[in-house]
């Protein structure tokens, strides 16, 4: 929001510098973007009158001439062809500067001398475009006698001084200039000169002209009309303008301007109708038909829909509600009656027209904050108040008000001591209720209660009214303690959080990067996993507004996930990559849902290049290691059908299912694109929570020695290793240290359907040192064992 100081200054005194001022307004919460002094690059160039004009002796295209400038008449050759004898024109002078850190110096041209140069509008830094009278090519020549020696500045209205305001969404009423002085008179300690209006209405009774009929009144709380007739279109006078352009904003007639200049003023967007182009002379505020179209002041063709709301005749729209006016009634230069509109639109509404169509403009920006109803009536009477004070036109009698339902103010307790408290300041009750007062607050002494006033939707609770007392009494003001309160507390993580850190270190620590995924995706997934249709994993939740099919339902696993993340990983000539993620799936307690969803967290592992299935298996078990889960089992796992029968596992943590591991099936695989020997693990995060343990037990160093016997043994090939270290466990007994897996063989010493294994077997006593005997015994016993559960054969 473009604020010019001098246009504040209607509304307040302003006593301080614009630096100054916007240091204080920053501090009280309104956040100034900059300060932009008009004209502050522009210096000594003044209004000059053309005398004489020459032709250069020595150049065909060059003219000599003589200008008064007030002070003296001086020379200056100009290449201008559109220059006459006159002529009032800007003249910078010997010494002067222009836009882009221009410096006009005395010079010579063809050998006669020149004294300053003849501006264009472009050498001025300003455009045609606010200067529709200016030649494409030439010196401006202005449109009426001024004052010679008259700084150009004044004449082309830059001499303002302006504050750009960041606005934030929950303050509308801010982008105003009357919003902004009354924070600005409260920041500085000032008054506030609340606007008054002044009207004559010496026109007919406006029900004769115009009737207005409002159909939606969720969408239109409020809509008032005013009929002004005997109009004179043209040119607003020069202080408009300048203001106009000052905030940012292009004049372009008198009764535009005026709806511009109220928009900015209160804040409150405007329109104005010719009302010869209001059929059966009745304003409607209605949803558009399906499939309606309305061509815009931008003289585009839109079609709107029932979601929208216009402003229409009794026959066709004729402006799409807080957004644009229809081309079919804009004002025109024979326009001599016209109807001004001033309405309350919903927010959400017009934001969302807008979107639709395409086309945010100053006015929707403004509706979809939030306007105040309250504010309707005003700025309609200051629109016609302006057109008496121009005298453009008479102003009709009366207001036509459709207000629905008018808002009671909201009403806030205002606890002094618990502000203090919340605030950590000791604040007087006097002070506190003087800031209120001076920002319209209207404060019941008695019972200690605040009214909000309507124009102040964001104060809803009494931490809003403590927020507004804090930026006007000065957050600099309030002094920096240390929290108080009860015995503090030692923040400390979950059990449950150190166990995911954990997880996630030890990930990264096994050569593993982490990935992130959607937790929404397509259910033909379910199908290119080969899924069984009765599979539990089918039975998703479907999302009722989807970004499209590929995001449609929440996963149910996050195997179809990782794939695809290795699948652009290998189709992108990665190599080798391992990854994990940590991440959630959700399983539905029933379809359809009528409770919230279990959100089970899982740890995702996937893996391919140089690598097979024993990484993976790895990997698992160092995360076991690491949790101090020690009594878990891998099981082979032949009955998934996303994975290959022979090389998966099933893991388990004291008979609880855990997870499974292993390589993807080939015809998944290929269906999702990835290498044929690609590796998966899906593990269960919460039992690993619930089981792992990060109690450590230390031992001494042994002091006695170890003992260590090989051994070699024939044994069926359906035979599993674990079983055979099960097996090497329970019969070796308490002097076992540990067990080596060392040699597997299959070759023709070794008959069909039988391997080859040995191991490395490790004893040792804490208290002794082993004798052959001990050892002896323990062999025996493990021979025994093996021979009658597992049939084996010692070699």
């Amino acid at each position: 929001m473009k604020a010019p100081i001098d246009w504040l200054k209607d509304y307040v005194d302003i006593n301080v510098s614009p630096k100054e001022f916007a240091d204080a307004m920053t501090m009280s919460g309104s956040k100034v973007e900059g300060i932009e002094v008009q004209g502050e690059d522009i210096t000594k160039v003044v209004v000059g009158k053309i005398l004489t004009i020459e032709k250069h002796p020595d150049a065909d295209k060059l003219q000599v001439t003589k200008v008064d400038v007030g002070s003296e008449v001086i020379q200056i050759v100009t290449g201008a062809q559109n220059i006459s004898v006159g002529d009032y024109i800007p003249v910078a002078l010997v010494g002067s500067t222009l836009p882009g850190d221009k410096k006009i110096s005395k010079g010579k041209l063809r050998g006669i001398e020149s004294y300053g140069m003849m501006c264009s509008i472009e050498e001025l830094g300003l455009t045609s475009e606010d200067y529709p009278d200016a030649p494409e090519d030439g010196i401006y020549i202005l449109p009426k006698e001024e004052e010679l020696g008259k700084d150009i500045k004044e004449v082309f209205g830059l001499n303002h001084k302006v504050i750009e305001f960041e606005i934030t969404s929950n303050r509308p009423d801010c982008l105003s200039i009357i919003g902004l002085a009354r924070e600005a008179a409260v920041t500085l300690k000032t008054e506030f000169k609340k606007p008054v209006i002044d009207l004559k209405e010496e026109g007919d009774d406006a029900a004769q002209y115009i009737s207005v009929e409002v159909k939606d009144t969720e969408l239109c709380p409020r809509f008032a009309a005013r009929v002004v007739k005997d109009v004179k279109i043209g040119p607003s006078p020069k202080w408009m303008r300048d203001r106009l352009k000052a905030a940012g904003v292009r004049p372009i007639n008198n009764i535009v301007d005026i709806t511009n200049y109220v928009m900015l003023e209160y804040g409150q967007p405007m329109h104005a109708y010719d009302i010869k182009d209001i059929k059966g002379n009745k304003i409607v505020v209605r949803r558009a038909h399906e499939g309606e179209t309305i061509k815009t002041l931008d003289d585009q063709d839109r079609e709107i829909d029932s979601s929208m709301l216009v402003i229409a005749d009794e026959e066709r729209a004729i402006g799409v509600a807080g957004v644009m006016g229809g081309a079919n009634s804009e004002i025109k230069e024979d326009t001599s009656t016209i109807v001004f509109e001033a309405a309350n639109f919903n927010g959400t509404s017009v934001r969302l027209t807008a979107k639709k169509l395409g086309m945010r403009t100053e006015a929707s920006g403004r509706f979809e904050k939030g306007l105040d109803a309250e504010n309707v009536e005003a700025a309609i009477n200051r629109a016609v108040e302006l057109v008496e004070e121009l005298g453009i036109g008479t102003v009709c009698k009366g207001l036509i008000d459709c207000y629905a339902k008018k808002k009671e103010p909201r009403t806030i307790n205002l606890r002094v001591e618990k502000i203090n408290d919340f605030l950590g300041t000791n604040i007087p009750k006097e002070e506190m209720i003087g800031i209120l007062k001076a920002l319209e607050f209207k404060v019941d002494e008695n019972n200690m209660t605040v009214k909000v006033p309507s124009f102040r939707e964001d104060v809803e609770r009494e931490a809003d009214i403590a927020e507004e007392i804090a930026r006007f009494y000065g957050y600099n003001n309030i002094e920096a303690t240390l929290l108080s309160g009860k015995a503090a507390t030692l923040g400390r993580k979950t059990h449950k959080q150190i166990i995911e850190d954990l997880i996630k270190e030890t990930m990264i620590a096994c050569g593993l990067s982490e990935a992130f995924t959607y937790s929404f995706t397509s259910p033909k997934v379910f199908d290119k996993l080969n899924l069984p249709m009765d599979s539990e994993l089918r039975k998703a939740i479907v999302i009722s507004n989807p970004l499209g099919e590929d995001y449609s339902i929440m996963r149910t696993t996050t195997i179809p996930d990782m794939l695809g993340v290795i699948s652009t990983n290998y189709n992108r000539r990665i190599e080798e990559a391992r990854l994990f993620e940590m991440s959630r799936v959700y399983i539905p307690q029933s379809l359809p849902l009528n409770e919230l969803p279990h959100e089970k967290p899982v740890l995702t592992l996937g893996m391919y290049g140089k690598l097979d299935f024993y990484d993976l298996k790895g990997v698992a078990e160092e995360l076991f290691a690491r949790l101090g889960i020690k009594d878990y089992e891998i099981s082979p796992e032949k009955d998934n059908a996303i994975f290959h029968p022979g090389r998966t596992a099933s893991l388990s943590i004291d008979g609880e299912y855990a997870g499974i591991i292993g390589e993807i099936h080939p015809d998944v695989a290929e269906k999702f694109e990835c290498p044929e020997r690609t590796y998966i693990g899906v593990i269960e995060i919460e039992v690993l929570v619930k089981k792992a343990s990060m109690k450590c037990q230390y031992t001494a160093l042994p002091k006695f020695p170890a003992v260590t016997r090989d051994i070699a043994m024939l044994v069926k090939d359906e035979v599993m290793v674990k079983q055979i270290e099960d097996v090497i466990k329970q019969r070796a007994g308490k002097i076992l240290e540990s067990i080596k897996l060392f040699d597997v063989y299959k070759g023709k010493q070794v008959s069909e359907g039988m391997k080859s294994v040995a191991y490395s077997i490790t004893f040792r006593a804490s208290d002794r040192t082993l004798t052959d005997e001990d050892v002896g015994k323990a062999m025996t016993k493990i021979l025994d064992g093996l021979k009658r559960n597992l049939g084996a054969e010692l070699r």
